[in-house]
């Protein structure tokens, strides 16, 4: 028995024997790029002290990984269908160790920064790579339940990084939240050339580099204006950027439209499954990821949660997508598809509008439905989508289905990130102004309007210093305004957040296909060789 996996998939004779243990290896590798994002946000308070990180700077911490990351993909996910799938994993992977390695070591801001975005890069290769793999790997009736198993992942990577970071920092410094991939991520580099085996589009022609480059300049533009115009107003940058952005969507379009060998066949949006699904994508992470920045913020800051027990505090979320991406598999084609991904939406608003009636006397138990909703939410909604994208591409073109699938949860978590983010920091602001704003020097003031960790920072430097203007005495007072500022914003961000996601869930029950009208299409004369990719 040969030590690698050296058979191309398109060689076999019948099913890859090792398929299981293959996704093992890819699902490993997609727990490191969830666990990167999530593993952040209960290390940013303590590398806020140490950086001495203002909104601004902590705010590109984190989203200096997510811009190349959405940028990439769909070029990425091309070459990596042109070249070698297995190839691109292996080189993904090594490119986010190296970059992991490295912020675990620097000690400034620019520095993690750029951290970040290599790690980004190395996600941007990942992400579209684990998809085509699985779909050229696993035969039709099986795919379903791999991408189920793909999508759970994402929901245990959601809250084992918060966990085993929370861990870490009980006793070590914010630097080994970013060791937290290595080793896994080493694993599966192992894995890849062990277990999983080599594949690429061997039918496909030249790679539309000038389509591919525009998607990323229009990507990567939208993305920067998103998160730069409400975080921080539409200057010159911003606004400069959402009309390069308009600019290379325009010529993306124009050129993919006129090009034989596009990167990304624009027509497919015609089909109302493959749109729909990508919509559904989108909406649903721009409310949970949204919601998500601002539950864990709430437990860290106002309920006073260690890093660890943020972590715990998280595993229901988990669950829920464990216990949902189980039954989804047999509700699917019992349901069908739009009543399965619509029922999911909808508890995702739920959950959302649950967050409305968060205040200061909140407590853990009522963050404890939202979260088990949410991960129903995912489970539910997101294994459906990603298998009707992904079968919406032909063999040779399954790295950029890949791309699709996660530019667009991509871009709907920094949507969510950005626009409730804005919201909670402008709700939060006028709050605090409101309750303190007269009893406050304009310096101190201003650092607590920034931020709840601010006005944190800023209460424990008075109740230290005897001689403080205010006195140590109004530091509780500072503190209890700021927790009521801040759970009254969360109240205010959810209620519209709940609102995007019920429109977003109407616009997806419109938009997507009934049972009836799916399988006339699927029965049609080549529907099925137009939408099963041949591994």
């Amino acid at each position: 028995m040969p030590l690698l996996a050296s058979t191309p998939v398109d060689q076999m004779r019948s099913p890859y024997s090792k398929r299981w243990w293959a996704l093992l290896v890819l699902c490993l590798s997609l727990l490191i790029i969830v666990m990167a994002n999530t593993a952040l946000i209960v290390a940013a308070p303590d590398m806020t002290r140490d950086l001495g990180l203002d909104s601004s700077g902590l705010q590109w911490v984190i989203d200096a990984y997510t811009v190349p990351y959405a940028a990439l993909m769909l070029l990425l996910g091309a070459i990596g269908d042109k070249y070698s799938r297995r190839g691109a994993l292996v080189a993904g992977l090594g490119v986010f160790a190296a970059g992991a390695v490295t912020g675990s070591l620097v000690d400034s801001t620019g520095a993690v920064i750029t951290a970040r975005a290599v790690m980004g890069v190395g996600a941007a290769v990942i992400m579209p790579a684990t998809l085509s793999l699985l779909v050229a790997t696993f035969p039709r009736e099986e795919r379903a339940r791999a991408i189920t198993a793909w999508t759970a992942t994402s929901g245990l990577g959601v809250a084992l990084g918060p966990l085993i970071a929370g861990w870490l920092l009980e006793d070590h410094a914010w630097g080994s939240t970013f060791l937290i991939n290595v080793p896994i991520a080493l694993a599966a580099i192992v894995g890849a050339f062990v277990l999983v085996p080599p594949s690429r589009a061997r039918a496909m022609g030249r790679i539309d580099v000038v389509g591919g480059l525009l998607s990323v300049v229009a990507v990567g533009a939208l993305v920067y204006a998103i998160i730069e115009g409400p975080h921080f107003g539409w200057g010159t940058g911003p606004v400069a950027a959402a009309v390069v952005a308009v600019l290379a969507i325009i010529g993306f379009v124009v050129r993919e439209l006129r090009h034989p060998h596009p990167v990304l066949d624009v027509r497919k949006f015609r089909d109302r499954a493959f749109s729909g699904s990508t919509i559904a994508v989108l909406m649903f992470f721009l409310g949970t990821f949204g919601a998500l920045y601002y539950m864990t913020q709430h437990l860290q800051f106002v309920l006073g949660y260690s890093p660890l027990e943020t972590g715990v505090r998280m595993l229901p979320l988990a669950a829920g997508v464990c216990v949902a991406a189980a039954v989804t598999g047999r509700l699917t084609p019992l349901l069908g598809m739009r009543t399965t991904v619509v029922t999911g939406m909808a508890l995702g608003t739920v959950a959302v509008l649950l967050l409305t009636r968060i205040d200061a006397g909140s407590t853990y138990s009522d963050f404890l439905v939202p979260f088990i909703l949410l991960g129903f939410a995912v489970g539910l909604s997101v294994a459906p989508c990603t298998d009707t994208i992904m079968g919406s591409f032909p063999e040779d073109q399954l790295g950029v289905g890949g791309g699709v699938n996660d530019t667009a949860l991509e871009l709907g978590g920094s949507l969510g990130i950005a626009i409730l983010g804005s919201l909670l920091a402008t709700s939060y602001r006028d709050n605090l102004t409101e309750a303190v704003g007269k009893a406050l020097p304009p310096e101190p003031l201003d650092v607590a309007r920034d931020s709840i960790g601010g006005a944190l920072a800023v209460a424990g430097e008075l109740a230290r210093n005897p001689q403080a203007t205010p006195t140590p005495a109004q530091a509780q007072g500072l503190v209890s305004a700021a927790h009521t500022a801040f759970s009254d914003a969360i109240a205010t961000t959810s209620l519209v957040g709940g609102i995007i996601m019920a429109a977003g869930t109407m616009i997806v029950l419109a938009l997507l296909p009934s049972r009836k009208h799916t399988r006339t299409r699927d029965a049609a004369p080549g529907a099925d060789s137009a939408r099963t990719p041949v591994a």
